[in-house]
């Protein structure tokens, strides 16, 4: 029974650990060395959800079908405010919180003039579920494409977010936009501390 267990307890250590990587596609954080900032974007276009890979649209479409049948229209139209929101602000709010909170000697921001940018291109995202005492975390795949701001079709690294697992730490966790951002806030700190060791 204690094998058993023990064997349980690794494979969701192994199963958490393989959904919170970073995958170096090429290029190094050598670049930074001598920054102080970096500019970050956003992009959230032609994303997929959930295991169905359903488009956004899709995806929304649903979730105002089920919204209308338990609640109504006012409900749903708090919700996709609430959405758009998070698409336009918070989603890369979160990224910043998690990477700056590592990232000591370099600082990354939202529309601000330095040498270098990084795009965060969404490509994958599962919104997880809450149902009171127990709940799934939201997971994020993103490409982490870091460039010249002047010159944005040279790229200096590629860097991969694959399935990176969110975590319970924003007000908005119950809802899919919550644990969409506790992803990407997970995704900025693999990255700040990826950074952290070569830029000391």
């Amino acid at each position: 029974m204690k094998k058993l267990l023990l064997l349980v307890v690794l494979m969701f250590t192994t199963i958490t650990f393989a959904q919170n990587q970073l995958n170096f596609e090429f290029g190094t954080f050598d670049f930074l060395k001598d920054q102080t900032e970096v500019n970050v974007q956003l992009k959230f276009e032609n994303v997929l959800f959930q295991a169905e890979n359903y488009t956004e649209a899709q995806y929304l479409e649903r979730r105002k079908t089920e919204t209308l049948a338990k609640k109504n229209a006012a409900a749903w139209q708090k919700w996709i405010d609430a959405w758009q929101n998070y698409k336009d602000t918070e989603y890369l709010n979160y990224f910043l919180k998690g990477v700056n909170g590592w990232s000591k000697k370099v600082v990354f921001k939202k529309d601000v003039k330095a040498k270098y940018t990084l795009i965060i291109d969404t490509k994958w995202v599962y919104a997880g579920w809450h149902a009171g005492l127990v709940a799934q975390e939201g997971k994020l795949t993103s490409d982490l494409i870091f460039v010249e701001t002047d010159n944005p079709s040279k790229v200096i690294m590629k860097l991969q977010g694959a399935e990176v697992l969110g975590k319970q730490s924003n007000k908005d966790f119950t809802m899919e936009y919550g644990r969409i951002a506790a992803a990407y806030e997970v995704t900025g700190k693999l990255v700040g501390k990826a950074l952290r060791k070569v830029v000391k």
